[in-house]
């Protein structure tokens, strides 16, 4: 059979990231991806200071660079009719005092090509091998039929709906949420103040954010948890008018919603596996901390895995002998800064979106009063939205 020394098992951020690092270590890497492309429409784009500087040091920086996309340097906010700057990038220390936003295909094609990958796109993970209670590898299925792969560590990074984690027997505690989105793309319309901004609007029974990509906005509606059919069925004209009551866009903008199909549903989770791991299988990014879309983070904190469990595990994968105590370090060294991000984007949804969405929000909270206040207070939320709590940094091994 097969064998390869890690199968990691997703194509996304975690993934490719870790494959790459892993690569540079000299370890042997296939990476199974269900899909055969990268092009996925409303993925997270955000690519946040933190993963700007690791592709810096990783040599790639000039080449991201090179790829379109505008950069975000504020986050701003329209709450109980009063504007408030919540977090501002400008002032971050280091090279990078933005956001860019990038297709998530174009990162990930700029990762791929980073290094020689066993990438296996069309190619579908069903199951996992076991050998003495051991996971000792996948089941998969491409355009050839069913077949196995055995590997020493198998890394699940197959999102929030995990196949690989299902398949371990692994069950994340969930936290409730008050929303599910719509995702749709509006033409950029002629307005300055948002340009190069995250814009938000919260109050009157609604919550509404936009981001500037350029030629169009890649705007979020937020609606209550489970009301997707019956706010459908009030038509698109009300969705329209929706839209411009927050923004101010004029009918010929909104008229490129040409039908429902136009606007995406994103049902929302979030969750946690209290352990991150089973012997000879590791969870990383979604498969093993679900988060809110709420700042974007979910990508940053994904690739900030990646990057730890490289560090940690090359060794033990080059040397043959990877121990359910060095995919513990993995989870000791990640779990705090998911834990805080969570923790953050849940005190979000109570302050915010939940009294917005229901209507009670009659006036700008004490926090972000703080912030209206004290300036300096919109540059940390800045750092721990675009850098956040510990960090990481390229492994020497892959830093060129």
């Amino acid at each position: 059979m097969e064998h390869v020394t890690c199968c990691v098992v997703g194509g996304g951020p975690a993934g490719v990231m870790l494959s790459v690092l892993l690569a540079r270590a000299g370890v042997k890497v296939a990476v199974l991806e269900k899909h055969r492309d990268f092009l996925r429409d409303f993925r997270g784009d955000t690519v946040h200071p933190s993963t700007l500087r690791l592709l810096d040091e990783l040599g790639l920086g000039r080449k991201f660079a090179e790829l379109s996309g505008p950069e975000l340097t504020e986050m701003r906010m329209r709450v109980a009719g009063e504007t408030v700057v919540a977090a501002n990038f400008g002032r971050l220390p280091g090279r990078h005092k933005h956001i860019r936003m990038v297709p998530q295909w174009d990162f990930l094609d700029l990762l791929a090509a980073a290094e020689p990958l066993d990438l296996r796109m069309g190619t579908e993970v069903t199951g996992l091998r076991r050998t003495d209670g051991r996971v000792t590898g996948v089941t998969y299925r491409d355009s050839d039929g069913d077949g196995e792969l055995s590997a020493d560590l198998v890394v699940a990074c197959d999102g929030r709906d995990s196949v690989v984690r299902q398949a371990a027997g692994l069950r994340p505690d969930e936290f409730p949420l008050p929303m599910d989105v719509w995702q749709v793309r509006i033409p950029a319309p002629p307005h300055d103040e948002r340009d190069g901004r995250v814009f938000g609007v919260f109050g009157n029974g609604q919550v509404a954010v936009t981001m500037d990509r350029g030629d169009y906005h890649q705007t979020s509606y937020l609606i209550p948890k489970g009301e997707d059919a019956r706010l459908r069925a009030r038509g698109l004209d009300w969705f329209r008018g929706r839209l411009a009551e927050l923004f101010g866009w004029d009918g010929a903008v909104l008229d490129e919603i040409r039908s429902w199909d136009d606007v995406k549903l994103l049902e929302t989770s979030m969750g946690r596996l209290p352990q991150w791991h089973v012997d000879g299988l590791l969870c990383l990014g979604d498969a093993a901390h679900t988060m809110s879309p709420v700042g974007g983070v979910g990508v940053n904190l994904a690739v900030q895995d990646a990057v730890a469990a490289a560090r940690i595990l090359a060794g033990p994968l080059s040397a043959g002998r990877v121990s359910t105590q060095d995919l513990a370090k993995v989870q000791k060294r990640r779990e705090w800064p998911t834990r805080v991000a969570q923790r953050a984007q849940l005190g979000e949804h109570e302050m915010l979106l939940k009294p917005a969405l229901e209507g009670t929000l009659t006036r700008v909270p004490p926090p972000l009063r703080a912030v209206q206040r004290f300036p300096l207070l919109a540059v940390v939320a800045a750092y721990l939205g675009g850098i956040g709590v510990r960090p990481e940094h390229a492994p020497a091994f892959a830093r060129r």
